[in-house]
């Protein structure tokens, strides 16, 4: 499995958040593990999702297994298979992404 989480399907969608568009994992710091949301992460672990760095692979996409850098992913659709990103995810950038 490319991405963990609460999954609705094997795109990476998950019960909370699930629209055609969310099919990105993104990594946490502390595990290492790509997951659908922050939400699926806390419910699943003992430790609170930990931002990325924005230069490492922090992204991967749930349709293809394609990884990227935050400024590929912030293009806004997969750079390998061409699958569109939820552009509503910026509003949670602080949460996935660090320095």
């Amino acid at each position: 499995m490319l991405i963990a989480g609460r999954l609705t399907d094997d795109a990476g969608r998950c019960r909370h958040y699930h629209l055609e568009t969310d099919v990105v994992g993104l990594k946490c710091a502390r595990c290492q593990t790509y997951f659908a949301c922050y939400q699926c992460h806390d419910e699943l672990t003992d430790h609170a999702f930990v931002p990325s760095p924005k230069t490492e692979q922090v992204a991967i996409c749930g349709v293809c297994g394609q990884r990227m850098t935050y400024a590929v992913y912030a293009v806004g659709h997969c750079p390998a298979c061409g699958h569109g990103f939820n552009p509503r995810c910026a509003v949670h950038a602080g949460i996935y992404f660090g320095d």
